[in-house]
């Protein structure tokens, strides 16, 4: 018996007669999650499954395979369509984060149609170490070191998506063992092998390249180091004090406040970070990194002869009146 049908603690918080979205491509990671809830009790789930559009009719192969899988478990289905390179193209961002940006565009209207909002997906923890190296080599700090967890909270549009991740501790070579014994149907995604994507590059280049020159598996120390940055993060985003300026009885919502100057120079430096890139993923200012939070963070400065930074889509933020502002 492994560790995927031994692990029941982890779903103490969320009961089985709820209602609950559950992300499913087709692959083996989502399949083994689908069948790993059922047993557990979940029987009502909604199985989502979104069409990137990007294999061709693998793609249509895919979907049709989703559509049977949820018919067999009895359980209810929404799926929906994205052109993943046309978004890709016009928001000037990778494959693969217009793939996650449409993947929970989606995943947030059906939760609002559907009344819930919390969604179970089968990322595990080969997953977390990649996404710790990718984050890692992109020079970022501990927020993106540890931005993949249990448990997490997304904003999409006016939805606040609480994403479940129970194989987050669990390797891919556990959930193939589960998919073996249990003897589980699922779609092979051929784009995995494509050395084009970076992810596929880390998987299969790097971290082989790194334990074989390190003598050593580095996949359970990277783990570790990811789940204690993670830790960090929910503390510290607990004590990070607001320093937005809104009028919240005025009928202003607290994703149209603007960053109050002075309260943001009284904090530490380190903390001035974290509530520009709080403030900026609040207002759902994509692929925010060092650098658009640093050149916020400029406008803090007394002598700053320039009050307006560029942001991605053609946005802007200015500052006036002691006031960071969006628009």
């Amino acid at each position: 018996m492994n560790r995927i049908q031994m692990d029941k603690g982890f779903l103490r918080r969320f009961a089985p007669d709820a209602r609950y979205l559950i992300g499913v491509s087709g692959g083996r990671d989502s399949v083994a999650l689908l069948h790993w809830l059922l047993e557990r009790g979940y029987k009502k789930l909604i199985v989502c499954h979104l069409d990137h559009q990007l294999r061709g009719t693998s793609s249509g192969r895919d979907a049709r395979f989703v559509e049977k899988l949820a018919s067999q478990c009895d359980v209810d289905l929404e799926m929906g369509r994205a052109n993943v390179r046309a978004l890709a193209a016009k928001q000037k961002m990778s494959i693969e984060a217009a793939a996650r940006e449409a993947r929970y565009k989606f995943f947030a209207q059906v939760a609002k149609q559907r009344r819930t909002q919390t969604i179970f997906v089968g990322h595990h923890a080969d997953d977390l170490v990649e996404t710790f190296l990718i984050n890692l080599f992109r020079g970022s700090g501990t927020t993106g070191l540890g931005a993949m967890r249990e448990i997490s909270k997304r904003r999409v549009d006016d939805v606040d998506l609480t994403v479940v991740r129970p194989f987050l501790g669990i390797w891919r070579s556990e959930i193939d063992e589960y998919i073996a014994a249990q003897q589980l149907k699922f779609r092979e995604d051929e784009s995995n092998k494509d050395l084009a994507a970076l992810r596929n590059r880390i998987r299969r280049r790097v971290i082989p390249y790194l334990e074989k020159i390190l003598g050593r598996n580095i996949r359970q120390s990277i783990l570790r180091a990811a789940m204690i940055a993670a830790d960090e993060e929910n503390w510290i985003e607990d004590q990070l004090p607001d320093a937005t300026d809104v009028d919240l009885a005025a009928g202003a919502s607290s994703a149209e406040a603007a960053l109050a100057v002075a309260k943001l120079r009284e904090l530490p430096i380190a903390l001035q970070r974290r509530e520009i890139l709080k403030w900026l993923r609040t207002r759902k200012i994509t692929n925010v990194g060092f650098d658009i939070v640093e050149d916020v963070r400029s406008l803090l400065d007394h002598d700053a002869r320039v009050a307006k930074i560029n942001l991605p889509q053609d946005r802007h933020v200015r500052r006036r009146a002691g006031k960071i502002f969006i628009e």
